[in-house]
């Protein structure tokens, strides 16, 4: 899962209007976008979706990549009509009011946290592979103060560094699709023969309806990062090209995705696969390629270590915006000069969350991925539903265009309730229930209390 970073340098969702012009070129975003959305919810996550439905993960992806491009497509469409800063909380706003702006914004900071949750236990649990008797929690604990440490030093030229390790990530897929191909052809020892190709339904679906059901959250998942693509739309020079750059860059995604999948399911049963590492390790571990896994596991845990600190600072600087516009309390848009004018209210509360996951890691060591993971990746796509609901209000759509919207939230929708289907991810999806409660409490009382007055004093 990509972060709120990755090039964006803040994540706002703001409602102030575009200033200046971008320089980017359709390509460069397609790229961009295709080292960015790649992250720890991929390289970890993926191995939860292979053990609840098996080979069949590869269809689990290809659907979920029809669902974010309908979703990534109205998004563009939107930003190339009314070009925004604060892109999809922003065109909530619009299509709804107040009341949408204000959960859009809640709902993706808490998936924010969420994510970084997340990710800070992915980066302990592949720690874990050389250091298998350390607590989870040492790890995670270590991980978030290096991190929050990073984000108060205000290190320059982040950005610059998150490109440079956006590309080790891709480096590190292109790499196991390489080996893995070399595995099941024979040129490798470990492989040899021809691929084991699922012979029957029951091979494909060892699982069953249900398991690839509670697949798709995962395959969504390693998507996640597509609203943040549709941010740096903005800085495009045509802004036309958005569903041209986003179009081609998902393609690259499911060819990467597809692949590198498909080859770790071939190379090795579905049942070997652990939530506890990654499937691409899992798939090589039978070779003789001893560099493989600790190469591998080295550079995902520097990049998703950066991917986790640059959500630090885009959540940070997301509550510092909502602050600004009346949808957070005002202490959180305050910068204090003592600390080169971070706003630390902001990453106070980011740290806490932060806090939580250390926590969750000391008290539920063996579930706390899956659990938080599952809650992440529904409440993404609960920020995926707004923007299509947005979509289809904001814009004149087509009788084809309103279908194919209608279709997304059905896969959003299938995606979410697999969620329930599945004792041993359910919890995931009733922390994302609380989170939107909360987030729509207050939303209530915030209309009762200020936006009411606001309508009056205006009218």
């Amino acid at each position: 899962m990509s972060s709120a970073g990755c090039g964006t340098g803040s994540g706002s969702q703001g409602n102030s209007g575009s200033s200046g012009k971008g320089d980017l070129k359709w390509w460069q975003l397609s790229l961009m976008g295709v080292g960015c959305t790649i992250g720890t919810g991929y390289f970890l996550g993926s191995s939860i979706g292979i053990k609840h439905t098996g080979p069949s993960i590869v269809f689990a992806f290809i659907l979920a990549a029809i669902g974010t491009y309908i979703v990534f497509n109205l998004l563009a469409k939107m930003t190339a009509e009314d070009p925004q800063e604060g892109s999809f909380c922003y065109y909530a706003n619009k299509a709804y009011g107040k009341w949408a702006g204000f959960s859009c914004g809640w709902n993706y900071w808490s998936s924010n946290i969420l994510i970084m949750g997340s990710q800070l236990t992915a980066l302990s649990l592949l720690s874990q592979f050389w250091f298998e008797k350390v607590p989870l929690w040492v790890f995670a604990a270590g991980y978030a103060v290096l991190s929050i440490l990073v984000v108060l030093l205000g290190t320059k030229g982040f950005d610059k560094v998150e490109d440079i390790l956006a590309v080790i990530k891709t480096a590190a897929i292109i790499m196991f699709i390489i080996l893995a191909a070399a595995v099941l052809f024979g040129w490798i020892n470990g492989g040899g023969g021809k691929p084991a190709f699922p012979s029957s339904t029951g091979k494909l679906f060892p699982e069953g309806f249900k398991g690839f059901w509670s697949s798709l959250i995962y395959a969504f998942y390693a998507y996640g990062g597509i609203e943040v693509i549709g941010l740096m739309a903005m800085q495009l020079k045509n802004k036309e090209d958005a569903p041209k750059a986003g179009k081609i860059m998902l393609i690259l995604l499911l060819i990467i995705y597809v692949i590198s999948l498909g080859l770790a399911v071939l190379l090795v049963s579905y049942d070997k696969f652990t939530p506890d590492e990654s499937p691409f390790v899992t798939a090589l571990n039978g070779t003789n390629l001893k560099f493989f896994p600790h190469v591998f596991n080295g550079a995902i845990i520097i990049a998703g270590f950066s991917t986790m600190t640059a959500a630090l600072f885009g959540v940070t600087n997301l509550l510092v915006t909502m602050a600004k516009d009346g949808d957070a309390p005002k202490l959180f848009s305050k910068k204090l000069e003592k600390f080169k004018k971070l706003p630390l209210p902001s990453l106070g509360l980011a740290a806490a969350g932060l806090l939580l996951s250390v926590i969750t890691a000391l008290l539920l060591p063996g579930k706390i991925y899956e659990y938080i993971t599952t809650a992440a990746g529904i409440l993404i796509l609960y920020n995926w539903a707004f923007i299509i609901i947005s979509g289809l209000k904001i814009l004149e759509n087509k009788m084809w265009s309103k279908a194919l919207g209608i279709f997304g939230m059905v896969l959003l929708l299938a995606a979410v309730s697999g969620t329930i289907m599945e004792k041993e991810i359910r919890f995931g999806f009733f922390i994302s229930l609380l989170l939107v409660a909360l987030i729509a409490i207050a939303a209530f009382i915030m209309k009762k209390k200020k936006w009411d007055k606001e309508q009056q004093t205006s009218g």
